[in-house]
């Protein structure tokens, strides 16, 4: 017997028609019986969607955005030796490495530093055109970029470290004086912004979509 399993998911229930919810703290599955329900288990207060989800993500990828092109512009650290004054953005550091022949550092500095804040940024951009457009055929693999959103924000702070290293590698002790420029002040904002705009986005407005489409087509 052939069975019919658009049908079947088309009539199963979900768990926020079940009223159950998970808690964003330990995962929890919980019994949502009102706006003031807190996790049993941690005793987080629980919410069905994060409340204006969409709206707030967007503000802070906005401001990352506008923020990631100071970031990059301006000089990240100011380098005095013997009198002379030299100022270094994030890729003059990469172009520096590079003729240095020290390849695995300029990789470094540059997935860290230029890649990886920007593929943050169209990533979380994606997820939320993915919304508001409804682009219901790819849900699972809008799902495992936001995973992967997450993942990367877990490290986000190598970023600022990988600045540190720098400085570090051109120190000359007693020598040279080095100070941080306005655009590790920038890329410090973009490293924290994109952290937050990912907390903000609510991956089940994903499946939320998915799910109206199979109940508009039953």
């Amino acid at each position: 017997m052939e069975i019919n399993r658009s049908s079947i998911t088309a009539n199963a229930a979900t768990a926020r028609e079940m009223g159950l919810v998970s808690c964003h703290r330990c995962h929890l599955l919980c019994k949502l019986y009102d706006q003031k329900s807190a996790c049993p288990r941690c005793g987080t207060s629980l919410h069905s969607r994060k409340k204006e989800s969409v709206a707030r993500t967007w503000a802070l990828v906005i401001a990352a955005s506008i923020f990631y092109i100071p970031a990059n512009i301006l000089p990240v650290t100011y380098t005095t030796s013997l009198g002379t004054v030299q100022s270094d953005t994030i890729m003059s550091g990469v172009i520096y490495f590079i003729h240095s022949d020290s390849w695995p550092i300029a990789l470094v500095i540059f997935v860290a530093s230029i890649f990886v804040p920007l593929l943050k940024l169209v990533i979380l951009i994606t997820l939320l055109l993915s919304v508001q457009l409804r682009w219901i055929s790819r849900a699972k693999d809008f799902t495992r970029l936001y995973r992967l959103t997450e993942l990367v924000g877990r490290w986000s702070m190598l970023d600022i470290y990988v600045i540190t290293v720098l400085v570090a590698l051109v120190h000359f002790d007693a020598l040279a004086d080095i100070e941080a420029g306005m655009g590790a002040l920038f890329f410090a904002m973009v490293v924290v912004i994109t952290m937050f705009a990912a907390e903000s986005f609510d991956p089940r407005l994903i499946w939320d979509n998915l799910q109206s489409t199979h109940e508009e087509k039953y």
